[in-house]
């Protein structure tokens, strides 16, 4: 077996697989960092619409320079005008003297007259424009402190990709931060042994910086998004952790039965690491059905988790061995009191367990109905599941310069979002097109669903024949409001005006259009990606257990726990009443990404532990024992690590749940939820009951499937670790 010869060679030659591991993951970082990240923008992958505009807009090579509003606002009462506009004033004096600014406008009185509003915009190339934007930002607040009486605040994209950078920079430190200690303690709990403990963390922070490392290299070809460091560290510190964890324990277990350090991990390697190779496969086949919906969202996603479970498997079977090796009995040193004499006691069956399991064995076509049940109720409300696309107007009121944002918009509905809508003009129709368009920018005008502070800005290409029409509306981008008029436009306006022009071509973007185009991608993808995912991971299951019956209940119960998972989001999300607990302000729906992330993720994950017990449960069947027998024997004695496991994945999902944004707070509830469903719920009643159910069935395997059965051996004596040590 593979996994035994690299880890005897691992074992025989510690220093150089730790060092190699070691050279291995700094290259990683060390090559990651000096590339950097390319992170993907709206132009990235755009479909529909959205790639007619896009190609509008290459063609006609429009100068679209960043912008920055600096707002004037009264910190109470009534805004005095006269002082407002002379700060105003200042302002622009003061910014056209920048080098990095370009056209800076006259002071703007909103239209009643509770704030003044001055536009800068930031010269050069769009994409680096945030590199030239402190000079902006430092010369506001030293506005600002010179009128305390007065509330004076930037606002604009680049200022608000700060903020997001900053926030999602915050989180990623605040979950890293949290999820090591968390993890640590469980490890703890785990193995009694403060080093025993520490390896499995270690390896888990090391695969994750790799991963990082790595996905900034592929971020050349496939850009990145702000989530895929997040996704990197979710899905790398639950399977790492776990990897090491199976393989430490059964290591463990061999020695108590009396093998030696070396004999104790090759056995782990052949039961253990071969269990850790199947699940890496499961996790990167579930991950790779991303790549079905051809975004760069989901793309980067799949490439940053598949990175780092492959990093996770590949630390797991080589340097793991030979850390094992290298500390021998140091493993179980130091040791916590009480909890270093509970954790030894690995090769009983532990008695609750066993009690919980008597109900599902005794009865088990009933407990099959009762909690199969109970999980299709809770998966009743993701049937009414909304699909939207949050934006930065959907950030929390906490970050500052969104409560700014709020008092901008307010005061100038057109400085929200917007409608861009782009038109082409045949060779011989540009005085029709021309005509067409006016009349569209009239009825936008007469249109109360949009903003009624400023008109449409026309802008044209230097060939007349391009035409790009900027329309704000009232509404945050994801709201109905906006929904609404973008429907407007694209049914009604824009087929009525630029439509009626033969060969005149028109395509609407923006914030809005992009958020309808990405969901309606969404819901004819997700079919097809669980689809691909459901095939993978019954033909890697069946390669596995050589049991299409195995295969099929594992896609079975995973269904049922992604069917609950999902009600409970509907419920806890797309309604009001956790608002308070979990510190969110609810969209009335569910990211549109999410469902999808959250069905391949947990197909991937729970094969992690899946594979893991039922495993056991075959190795029990395979000497001797009957169905019911093998299963209770394979749940109990696998109890302790999959327990652990769970919790670690738990753990980590749920702390991804504080964080600020909403699709964080929405995936690590998700993922938490359907671990925890899975690991309770379903190992201790589903799963045993169902197997009980069907009996001898599990084990029919087809003539094609079957091969030089295992060789059974005899389990040498459990005795306690503290002789080892």
């Amino acid at each position: 077996m593979v996994t035994v010869r690299i880890a005897r060679w691992s074992a025989e030659h510690p220093w150089r697989a730790i060092g190699a591991w070691v050279v291995f993951v700094a290259l990683c970082i060390g090559l990651g960092s000096a590339v950097g990240t390319k992170t993907a923008d709206f132009d990235d992958n755009p479909t529909g619409e959205m790639a007619v505009y896009q190609k509008m807009i290459d063609d006609a090579k429009f100068d679209r320079p960043a912008s920055e509003n600096v707002l004037i606002t009264a910190r109470s009462g009534a805004l005095d005008q006269k002082v407002a506009l002379d700060v105003a004033n200042t302002v622009r004096t003061k910014m056209d003297a920048l080098s990095d600014t370009g056209t800076v406008s006259e002071p703007m009185p909103s239209p009643k007259g509770e704030a003044v509003l001055v536009n800068v915009e930031i010269t050069g190339d769009r994409d680096t424009a945030g590199d030239r934007l402190q000079p902006l930002l430092d010369l506001t607040a030293s506005i600002q402190s010179a009128h305390p009486d007065l509330r004076i605040e930037q606002v604009g994209g680049e200022s608000l990709n700060k903020a997001v950078s900053e926030t999602l920079g915050e989180d990623f430190q605040k979950a890293e931060l949290i999820s090591i200690p968390v993890t640590l303690i469980i490890m703890l709990l785990a193995f009694g042994a403060v080093i025993a403990a520490g390896v499995p963390v270690l390896l888990a922070m090391s695969a994750v910086g790799a991963a990082i490392g790595l996905s900034a290299l592929v971020s050349q070809l496939v850009p990145g998004t702000e989530n895929t460091s997040s996704m990197i560290l979710l899905i790398g510190m639950a399977v790492g952790v776990d990897y090491s964890l199976f393989y430490i324990r059964r290591e463990r277990e061999e020695r108590a039965r009396g093998a030696s350090h070396i004999d104790a991990v090759e056995i782990a390697a052949a039961t253990s690491g071969h269990a850790i190779v199947v699940s890496g496969i499961a996790v990167v086949v579930a991950m790779a059905g991303m790549f079905v919906a051809n975004d760069v969202t989901f793309s980067s996603m799949a490439i940053g988790s598949i990175l780092v479970v492959m990093a996770a498997v590949i630390g797991s079977i080589t340097v793991l061995p030979a850390m094992l090796a290298k500390l021998g009995r140091w493993i179980d040193r130091p040791r916590v009191p009480f909890v270093w004499r509970l954790s030894a006691r690995s090769g009983g069956e532990p008695r609750f367990w066993k009690a919980l399991l008597k109900p599902s064995l005794r009865k088990p076509g009933i407990a099959l109905v009762v909690a199969g049940g109970a999980l299709v109720a809770l998966s009743i409300p993701a049937f009414g599941m909304n699909l939207n696309s949050p934006s930065d107007a959907d950030l929390p009121r906490s970050i500052p310069i969104m409560q700014s944002y709020d008092r901008m918009t307010a005061a100038f509905p057109s400085t929200g979002a917007v409608h861009a809508i782009g038109v082409r003009a045949p060779g011989d129709g540009v005085a029709k097109t021309e005509a067409a368009v006016d009349d569209l920018v009239k009825r936008i005008q007469a249109n109360p669903a949009f903003a009624g502070d400023s008109a449409p800005k026309v802008t044209r290409s230097e060939d007349k024949r391009i035409f790009l029409i900027r329309a704000g509306i009232p509404d945050r981008g994801t709201s109905e409001g906006a929904a609404k008029s973008l429907d407007w436009l694209r049914t009604n306006a824009l087929p009525g005006t630029v439509g009626t022009v033969a060969g005149a071509e028109f395509a609407v973007s923006g914030e809005t259009a992009g958020n309808k185009d990405f969901v309606d991608n969404m819901t004819e993808s997700l079919p097809w990606v669980i689809s691909i995912v459901l095939l993978l991971t019954f033909l890697v299951m069946l390669w596995t257990f050589r049991s299409p019956v195995i295969a099929a209940s594992a896609i079975f119960l995973n269904a049922l726990s992604a069917g609950a998972a999902y009600g409970v989001l509907v419920l806890v999300f797309q309604n009001k009443w956790a608002e308070d607990l979990l510190g969110f302000t609810s969209t009335g729906g569910i990211v549109a990404w999410l469902p999808l992330i959250l069905f391949v993720v947990l197909f991937g994950l729970s094969m992690d532990y899946h594979v893991f017990v039922v495993s056991r449960i075959r190795e029990a069947r395979q000497k001797g024992m009957d169905t019911r027998s093998a299963v209770s024997h394979g749940i109990t004695t696998s109890a302790g690590v999959v327990t652990s496991a769970a919790a670690v994945m738990i753990g980590v999902f749920s702390i991804f749940g504080t964080l600020s944004t909403i699709d964080m707070k929405q995936m690590g509830v998700g993922l938490a939820t359907a671990i925890l469903i899975d690991a309770t719920l379903i190992r201790a009643v589903v799963l045993p009951s169902l197997m009980a159910v069907l009996g001898d069935s599990n084990w029919w395997t087809p003539k094609f499937l079957r091969g030089r059965e295992e060789p059974e051996t005899a389990p040498l004596p459990v005795r306690q670790l503290d002789p080892v040590g």
